[in-house]
């Protein structure tokens, strides 16, 4: 039988109570739709709270959708988006960001799921020729698809280099609570002050319900904006809904001791995993996620009672993800399962 909790995905969590009780709160009477409700606004200043008075702020059910729109938003058909080759946008969003967008992807090596400003600079070529795409977009993911998070510089030094040649910094923020918590720092102090231009900012994984943010650090960016949300299926037509989910979460900076809990769960899962001598961890645990490598005949036997992803099935390697309801004792319940298995 199936454990109730897995290690799969935190998509897999429930929704936080504090954010049901805020959809509860809100599911009172009639209000205008599409945004122009007094929650929406409420949730609009608090994201002005945290990130700055001028900021433009558009509200989506998904971070597929956070990204592609975002990306649309900044190039043209003859553009192109670089990323790493195992980012989200190349990897898990079924070509989405090439259809509705027009560029190109072009997806490069990363040590660790990060990219550098050598590796893009490597790539960085045929300006203003008529025969190929333009570079326009630098697209990061914070935390990144393997676990790791970019340090401050390395986020600077990517957005100095996409400022000096005319380009712009995107972040897939996805996990950008988890990034935050591990820094140690602020949204804003992560986020738009490393000089960021958009991001897209995940409340899903983090408690909540259907529920992601895009940012626009430069107000002109987002000009057009409310065009392409409509045009990508994406405005809510009961948009408090999705706002009170925002609100629940800043509030006492719920967004913040959820981060901070997965990510200490995924510490602790590091720890009880190093007591054995088979498990190999892949990369460094920095936000939530724990990628290890471990014998293959153990995969399937695990898969019996704990559902999870295998990350690379030719070097044996399997990815497992904390949540904000993850418990001690499902850590160390699971630890103590595959060490048995063992």
């Amino acid at each position: 039988m199936k454990a109730s909790r897995s290690f799969a995905s935190d998509n897999n969590a429930g929704v936080h109570p504090e954010v049901l009780k805020a959809l509860s709160t809100v599911n009172q009477g009639h209000v205008v739709g599409y945004g122009d409700d007094p929650y929406t606004d409420s949730a609009v200043r608090e994201f002005k709270r945290q990130f700055g008075d001028d900021i433009e702020v558009f509200f989506v059910f998904n971070g597929t959708a956070a990204n592609c729109l975002s990306l649309k938003a900044l190039t043209n058909s003859y553009d192109a988006v670089i990323c790493a080759e195992g980012a989200h946008i190349n990897v898990d969003e079924c070509g989405a960001p090439e259809k509705f967008t027009g560029c190109k992807l072009i997806p490069i090596p990363a040590k660790e799921g990060k990219l550098t400003v050598e590796a893009v600079h490597s790539i960085y070529h045929g300006i203003g020729d008529q025969h190929h795409v333009q570079p326009r977009v630098i697209s990061i993911t914070q935390a990144t698809e393997v676990g790791t998070v970019y340090k401050p510089d390395e986020i600077r030094h990517l957005a100095d280099f996409a400022h000096q040649h005319q380009m712009f910094l995107h972040a897939d923020g996805a996990r950008i609570a988890n990034a935050a918590a591990s820094f140690g720092l602020g949204l804003r102090k992560c986020t738009r002050d490393l000089g960021m231009d958009v991001l897209s900012f995940g409340a899903t994984k983090n408690g909540g319900m259907g529920a992601e943010a895009v940012i626009f650090f430069n107000s002109s960016l987002a000009k057009d904006f409310k065009f392409y949300r409509k045009q990508g299926m994406q405005l809510a037509s009961k948009m408090r809904f999705l706002s009170a989910q925002f609100e629940a979460l800043f509030k006492n900076d719920l967004w913040l001791q959820n981060a901070r809990h997965s990510n200490r769960m995924a510490q602790l899962l590091k720890r009880e995993l190093s007591k054995i001598p088979q498990v190999k961890i892949i990369y460094k645990v920095e936000a939530n996620g724990v990628f290890a490598q471990i014998p293959r005949p153990a995969i399937r036997k695990l898969q019996k009672r704990y559902f999870f992803y295998v990350w690379d099935e030719r070097q044996s390697v399997v990815r497992w993800m904390c949540s904000w309801d993850t418990t001690e004792g499902d850590v160390r319940q699971f630890a103590d399962h595959l060490k048995s298995i063992l």
